[in-house]
């Protein structure tokens, strides 16, 4: 299983703590979402996005995922209180040496 399905995965069963885990102490990223851009560095701004969140029963369908060497691609569908489809992104994550997530765009 790729990194980027695992994360997902991890996500989506409300282990928060344990997503973040995943990700280098100094990991950068952006999200692009229709609400806007939230960008940070650091495991703790990720949690802190993550947790801040509206509670909807929000998951990641993964349609398609990729590998090149350490990058990973993920593209699928987000849907929210079981089966309804609220939108489609396209995710890259790029490994560290230690195969963490070291930046992160959605």
């Amino acid at each position: 299983m790729l990194r980027i399905e695992s994360y997902y995965a991890t996500l989506d069963s409300g282990e928060l703590e344990q997503a973040t885990d995943m990700l280098a102490e100094n990991v950068t990223f952006v999200m692009i979402v229709p609400t806007g851009a939230r960008s940070g560095t650091g495991r703790a701004a990720m949690l802190d996005y993550l947790t801040g969140r509206p509670p909807v029963g929000r998951q990641h369908r993964l349609l398609r995922r990729a590998q090149d060497g350490d990058v990973q691609f993920a593209q699928g569908a987000v849907t929210e209180h079981g089966d309804v489809v609220t939108g489609y992104f396209v995710a890259a994550m790029h490994l560290d040496e230690h195969g963490l997530i070291d930046r992160y765009q959605v």
